[in-house]
């Protein structure tokens, strides 16, 4: 692990989103509440919320980070073709929590695709990236385009 014990601690943020590409018919089913393993959405929320809070016992070298702060939000993507989550993760520390806001991205898509993969197992995963990151030695980060 990187020793982070001389560091200053700062207000930390990072913004990560990733997308789960499916069909219409599978989109409507869960935005209507009617898939069959029940709210696809809150399931996934919860999953995400927790896997961003866990990603240092699934990290190897990752920092147990104390966060502050761990807020998701689904929903259809842009183009239509699916849902698109995006976490946002905050923390005052002494490191960052780019893997927590991606690790919470990763889970709750994956609990996504599990919810629906009888309907639709064709579905696919990603791209799944950091938007942005605020505080810390390295300053101000934001993705363009």
């Amino acid at each position: 692990m990187v020793d982070v014990g001389g560091r200053n601690p700062s207000e930390r943020e990072a913004i990560a989103e990733g997308f789960l590409q499916m069909n219409p018919a599978s989109l409507a089913l869960v935005l209507e509440g009617k898939a069959g393993k029940g709210d696809v959405l809150a399931v996934a929320r919860v999953a995400a919320i927790q896997g961003g809070k866990r990603t240092a016992e699934l990290i190897p070298l990752c920092h147990p980070i104390p966060l502050t702060s761990l807020g998701v939000v689904i929903e259809p993507s842009s183009d239509g073709g699916g849902l698109r989550i995006e976490a946002t993760a905050r923390t005052w520390g002494p490191t960052g929590v780019e893997m927590e806001a991606l690790t919470a991205v990763q889970v709750g898509l994956l609990t996504l695709y599990d919810m629906v993969k009888s309907a639709d197992p064709a579905m696919s995963i990603g791209p799944v990236r950091l938007l942005s990151k605020r505080g810390g030695r390295q300053g101000d980060w934001q993705r363009h385009g």
